[in-house]
């Protein structure tokens, strides 16, 4: 996989470093003289000294080829127009940003830029931890072709059976992947049994993603 990124700073170099060290080929673009000779004394990756929204340095990137492009700076609208650029005029499929504002994450989503706000993820973890009966959405892949979703399974009077895998009438086009069951960690096959209070993680389509939620929790 071939990723730039835009931003040399903390964030952005600790990504760069991780990518790199995992096989991934990464471009890193970053204004800040000091930035950049860090980036290279701290890593093997190409680094280019310049402004990611000027589109001279995304082509000495190389972006036309990469795979992802990702915006880590502390500004959204800098980052707003990079990502623009890499999908616009370079057709980068996927452009995931940083976003420091959490207003602004609707705008992102808007245009198809993937938004990743440490504020908004902080305040969807508190609220997940009491949604139990509701569908969580942990990722997406595939540029959210395929969902990463959790179902707990509510516990109480109304609490659906214990029933085992093989007898749920699950989609065609979603898998199982965990269980969690207090502190065990359950590999989902059809002789399986979950039972409330069981945090099911699984893999399916945003189309049948109700569907799934129905036949873990024993509705119609």
């Amino acid at each position: 996989m071939y990723v730039v990124i835009m931003g040399g700073g903390r964030i952005g170099r600790y990504i760069a470093k991780d990518l790199s060290l995992a096989g991934h080929e990464v471009t890193v673009i970053e204004r800040v003289a000091g930035r950049c000779e860090l980036l290279v004394s701290e890593t093997d990756v190409l680094v280019i000294e310049g402004d990611a929204g000027d589109v001279q340095y995304l082509t000495q990137a190389h972006t036309d080829r990469a795979d992802v492009f990702l915006a880590t700076t502390h500004e959204d609208e800098d980052n707003l127009v990079a990502c623009q650029l890499a999908k616009i005029e370079f057709g980068v499929t996927r452009a995931i940003s940083r976003v420091n504002t959490p207003k602004n994450v609707e705008i992102f989503d808007a245009l198809g830029i993937e938004p990743v706000s440490s504020t908004r993820l902080i305040s969807e973890l508190l609220e997940n931890e009491f949604s139990v009966g509701e569908l969580i959405h942990l990722t997406s892949l595939k540029g959210g072709r395929v969902s990463l979703v959790e179902i707990r399974i509510p516990t109480g009077s109304g609490a659906p059976p214990p029933r085992p895998i093989e007898e749920l009438d699950l989609p065609h086009e979603a898998i199982l992947v965990a269980i969690f069951r207090d502190d065990q960690t359950i590999i989902p096959k059809g002789g399986v049994v979950i039972e409330p209070g069981d945090e099911v993680v699984a893999l399916t389509t945003p189309e049948l993603e109700k569907q799934l939620s129905r036949a873990l929790l024993g509705q119609r």
